[in-house]
């Protein structure tokens, strides 16, 4: 029973730092800006990885709220 509940609890915390990250997307680079997924697919979606990066900043005036917040907090290390 002991194992059981150490295996479930190291499945827990090994998951927990990835969901707080959020979901891997192509917004405005890559990884975890799902507050830029929309925009992404908006105006880039032909795009991936440096180029879906250039395309964002491209068009980062025609950006969400959100995904401009995002933006902003990960320019200052903030994700």
């Amino acid at each position: 029973m002991k194992v059981i509940l150490m295996a479930a609890l190291l499945a827990v915390a090994a998951t927990n730092p990835v969901l707080a990250q959020g979901a891997p997307q192509g917004g405005g680079g890559g990884g975890g800006m799902a507050a830029c997924r929309e925009d992404a697919q908006k105006f880039c979606a032909d795009k991936t990885g440096p180029d879906r990066r250039a395309c964002m900043e491209a068009n980062k005036d025609k950006l969400s709220d959100a995904c401009k917040a995002a933006r902003a907090a990960r320019a200052q290390g903030g994700q």
